[in-house]
């Protein structure tokens, strides 16, 4: 696995997805290839594009959508200042990004894998589907609010099944959920694999069933990051008695350097 590395890249291209023009909220970023040897999807990158210049000084924090041999390419949506400013960017400006950071999604391709997005928790599947040897075993459900071409669902859909689902009443989250856990206890009777991503109430249900099931389930986790390697404490979850390292049972750990993915039996939500 490569080390992390600080790179100043150069921007590529910014291409929106659904609305286009001054309404568009979700973008494709494409960067020049940051001369990583490896990288597993579920990790991240720390952003700070120059522009932000005095007034914006935290770099932001962005899962890695997908890596080429060329490109590294990252999905965001504008929600707040930082990515407001990110989705001004033009083709030639210089963008630092310090990567690859945290622990990735497990890559079991003999064993039958679940994939379960929640909204923008459908970024990191995107390298996933792409890296996997035997993509036949996979299967993605995806639930979203906004209207799905706003997503990279063509992306993965070019290399998996998925089953969409976009809520527009409570009704439609109670579908959702339904389908969640008949899918998951479809998986637990063959012994799979499920990794989800997605807001925090959709990974505690995800996490609840996979309790319930014993199927092995993997969650990563969307908090607030400042620092990205574990310095600041700005990001922590508390464990479970099954946590690996005896001291840290039951106490406070880091997401950004301990995950941002854990096995779903290992830590509260």
């Amino acid at each position: 696995m490569s080390e992390p590395q600080s790179s100043l890249l150069t921007a590529l291209d910014l291409v929106p997805f659904g609305q286009s023009g001054l309404e568009a909220r979700f973008f494709a970023l494409r960067l020049t290839h940051p001369g990583w040897t490896q990288w597993r999807p579920g990790q991240f990158v720390m952003v700070r594009p120059s522009s932000f210049g005095f007034e914006l000084p935290w770099a932001r924090p962005f899962g890695i959508c997908h890596m080429t041999a060329k490109h590294l390419i990252l999905f965001f949506q504008v929600v707040g200042r930082g990515t407001q400013r990110l989705a001004q960017i033009r083709p030639g400006d210089e963008v630092r990004v310090w990567g690859p950071l945290g622990n990735g999604f497990a890559l079991e391709p003999d064993r039958p894998t679940l994939l379960l997005a929640g909204g923008m928790g459908i970024v990191p599947f995107v390298g996933y589907v792409h890296l996997h040897p035997k993509p036949w075993n996979i299967h993605m459900l995806f639930g979203h609010r906004e209207p799905i071409d706003c997503y990279p669902v063509d992306s993965i859909n070019e290399r998996v099944p998925v089953d969409s689902l976009r809520e527009h009443t409570a009704g439609d989250l109670d579908n959702f959920i339904f389908s969640i856990q008949e899918h998951m206890q479809d998986i637990a009777e063959q012994d799979g694999l499920v990794l989800a991503c997605g807001p925090l109430p959709f990974l505690r249900t995800v996490r609840q069933f996979a309790l319930d099931s014993g199927v092995r389930t993997q969650l990563s986790l969307e908090n607030r990051m400042a620092c990205g390697v574990g310095a600041c404490l700005g990001c922590v979850t508390r464990t479970t008695q099954a946590w690996p390292v005896a001291e840290k049972r039951g106490g406070m750990v880091q997401i950004c350097n301990h995950g941002p993915v854990f096995w779903a039996h290992q830590v509260e939500l």
